[in-house]
């Protein structure tokens, strides 16, 4: 019952601090709605950025991912560090000078509408195929695990995950669509601070739990007892091989950090170019302990559940209601909850942003007011989120894990995005056509390679494997990771392939006339002097991580 009334108490609080905090903010209008009339400090944004991005795929997905191969998946975290640390440095000062509201626009600026067009839509589709459902999905799973819900209803695993889904679902589009960015972010900055408590709280339990009451003699004993899990570079057969980390890896780190409109529109709601900078610094420098909330307690999940488990995603909430006192539990969901909001609620704000910008005004009615633009973005984000509501409970059996099935899919789109990117920022005279032909591209090449080429070079591998007898797990592991490259290759690949082509194309047919970026006063530009050095110091940190591994 405390449990209960904890979460529910906690849950309300936030809510109404979140009203507090943007009764005074006008919703009405495009800026008010989709940036929070330029007004969020560098602690709210990196509270924001934190929160969008540690959601329950993150701390499950990554758990799971840890307790079968421990340490080496933290370099989706840390890597990230460096990535944000260039956003931060090199790109948010270019953004911001543009005073652009959404990704798209920019690529509107440097090319054309159709480009902004299919950017935009590529976008939509990837948070409603991939991203969204993922976020429903393994919130739905953490809740229905931790607290054993089916036996708790007297449903069935099936039906207890579609209702967690649509419930989880129905309260985030309520905070999305009628909150606006600002009721997002200081809701997120809340969530936040309760999330890195409480995610600290699960390893520590955990370790006082190995350890008989001892958190040195719990990392003795999980070091000793297994040190395989603590080996960073990962084999050809892992999920991250080693020499992904110097291929696909920082492209897909630069995609998320350094273009994806979920991320950055809260850093595009800072008050100036200073507090954008900071915020996004401080954020890196989180984002480098974050392995401890969401590597180490799937680690120490398989020490305590002896490495039997059915679903490797089910290895965090199990530990948390094994490990974690009664007390914390309702506040610990609490937080948790809030985390899957935060994810879902940015995923949904985004999109009406995207929409009613990028969209809205420009093919359906140009002439709309910003109170038209605004109500057309929160319908579409209501139709957006029902339909990945619908489609969350689909992914429950995803092959290799959530988390790895969810980067592998991403590919589709944060590549060709990315490399569009690229070439607005750094050249004058490539063309629209150019970047149209290298977001489809990108995009074909991608899907033929991984859903057509590589199931017919792995089925004909493991075929041959069963010829000539190979039965042993690991052998057939090291077959089949060999048989195609890893799909953080095959974005390395393929954005070096698009690059050319676009460069090809910008060669035989330039502009006319050299780009020139658009300026605007909308916000200070003035840079935070510090920004460098303080980046530098993250990224030493960073890389001394793999020296101590």
């Amino acid at each position: 019952m405390l449990s209960i009334v904890s979460f529910v108490g906690f849950t309300l609080l936030v809510a109404v601090i979140a009203w507090y905090a943007t009764r005074s903010t006008n919703e009405n209008s495009a800026d008010g709605y989709f940036l929070a009339g330029r007004s969020l400090g560098a602690i709210t944004i990196a509270g924001s950025l934190l929160l969008t991005n540690l959601s329950a795929e993150q701390i499950v997905g990554l758990n799971g991912q840890a307790f079968t191969e421990g340490v080496l998946v933290m370099a989706w975290e840390t890597l990230a560090a460096i990535a944000m640390i260039i956003t931060a440095v090199f790109l948010l000062p270019r953004y911001m000078r543009g005073g652009i509201t959404t990704i798209p626009q920019f690529v509107e600026d440097r090319f054309d509408h159709g480009t902004k067009a299919i950017l935009t839509a590529l976008f939509l589709s990837g948070y409603v195929i991939v991203v969204i459902p993922s976020v429903l999905y393994s919130g739905s799973l953490a809740f229905s695990t931790m607290f054993d819900l089916p036996s708790l209803l007297g449903l069935s695993d099936t039906a207890t995950l579609w209702l967690c889904v649509w419930s989880i679902g129905t309260i985030g589009i309520i905070y999305a669509i009628f909150g606006g960015l600002k009721a997002v972010a200081v809701s997120d900055l809340i969530n936040s601070i309760g999330l890195l408590i409480g995610g600290l709280l699960i390893p520590v339990f955990g370790l006082l739990a190995i350890g008989d009451g001892s958190i040195g003699d719990g990392i003795s004993i999980l070091w000793e007892t297994h040190p395989e899990k603590f080996n960073v570079k990962g084999d050809v057969d892992a999920s991250i091989p080693f020499g992904t980390i110097f291929t696909g890896m920082m492209l897909v780190q630069m995609f998320y950090w350094g273009t994806n409109q979920v991320i950055l529109q809260r850093v595009f709601g800072a008050k100036n170019l200073k507090e954008g900078q900071k915020g996004v610094i401080l954020a890196a420098l989180v984002k480098f302990l974050i392995p401890i909330i969401v590597v180490l307690p799937g680690i120490i999940a398989w020490h305590i559940f002896e490495g039997k488990l059915d679903n490797p995603d089910q290895a965090y909430p199990k530990l948390v209601a094994t490990v974690l006192p009664a007390a914390f539990t309702g506040l610990f969901a609490a937080v948790l909850f809030g985390a899957i909001l935060s994810s879902f609620n940015s995923l949904l704000n985004s999109s009406a942003t995207l929409f009613g910008f990028d969209l809205y005004r420009q093919y359906f009615k140009k002439t709309a007011t910003e109170i038209e633009t605004v109500k057309a973005g929160k319908v579409f984000g209501l139709v957006l989120g029902i339909l990945g509501m619908c489609v969350a409970p689909l992914i429950a059996n995803a092959p290799q894990g959530l988390f790895a099935w969810l980067q592998e899919a991403n590919g589709c789109y944060s590549i060709p995005i990315l490399t569009v990117i690229v070439i607005g920022f750094f050249t004058k005279r490539v063309p629209a056509i150019a970047a149209k032909i290298g977001v489809i591209s990108g995009v074909v090449l991608y899907s033929i390679s991984q859903f057509i080429i590589k199931p017919y070079f792995v089925d004909n591998a493991l075929a041959e494997a069963a010829q000539n007898g190979i039965t042993e797990a690991k052998a057939l592991s090291v077959i089949q990771a060999e048989a195609y490259p890893h799909f953080l290759h095959v974005m390395a690949i393929l954005f070096v392939l698009n690059i050319i082509i676009m460069l090809v194309i910008g060669k035989l047919y330039p502009r006319d006339t050299d780009y020139e970026p658009m300026t605007t006063d909308a916000v200070s530009v003035e840079p935070w002097k510090y920004a460098f050095i303080a980046g530098a110091a993250i990224t030493a940190l960073v890389l001394s991580t793999y020296l101590i591994f």
